[in-house]
């Protein structure tokens, strides 16, 4: 199978569970090299909690983004007024969210996301839905001043972002 059709069907699939999920849900048909804008893969919202989605799906182990690509959606999801998230699904699992923040970043600079974090620290599409529900954005505050430890964000972005 062509390396973009599984990214391609791994997407619609998220699409799809969001949408069970109650989001209100589009896949961003200009992601990828469709254009030069920098944009999520999935877009999905409720009226309360809105998300800014990078999909990666992978056979084996670990996924890994690059660090453009984990900036790009930070900066889109800050403009957007959308919280970050990186999607990951591996094969006879489920998709997982973390926030850039919380994920591991390699000496030069990448992103990593091994399959048993994600199992045992990534949150589920329910607890997605579930921080609409509660609209606690503590853990949001938390995750934005980790991407200023580890230099994603800029102290000015980072204050525009909880403000």
């Amino acid at each position: 199978m062509v390396r973009n059709e599984k990214g391609d069907r791994r997407e619609r699939e998220l699409v799809n569970r969001l949408d069970e999920a109650g989001f209100a849900v589009m896949r961003a048909p200009a992601s990828g090299s469709a254009t030069t804008r920098d944009l999520p893969d999935v877009l999905a919202g409720d009226g309360t909690v809105f998300y800014a989605v990078e999909a990666k799906s992978s056979a084996g182990d670990p996924i890994y983004l690059t660090g453009e690509e984990v900036e790009a959606l930070v900066y889109f999801s800050q403009h957007f007024g959308a919280r970050p998230k990186i999607g990951v699904r591996f094969d006879r699992e489920d998709w997982y969210f973390f926030h850039p923040s919380d994920l591991y970043v390699t000496d030069g600079g990448n992103y990593r996301v091994k399959k048993e974090t994600a199992l045992d620290d990534g949150d589920t599409i329910a607890e997605l839905k579930a921080a609409g529900e509660s609209d606690d954005d503590g853990a949001d505050v938390e995750g934005v001043l980790q991407a200023v430890a580890q230099g994603v964000l800029s102290v000015e972005e980072a204050a525009e972002m909880l403000t």
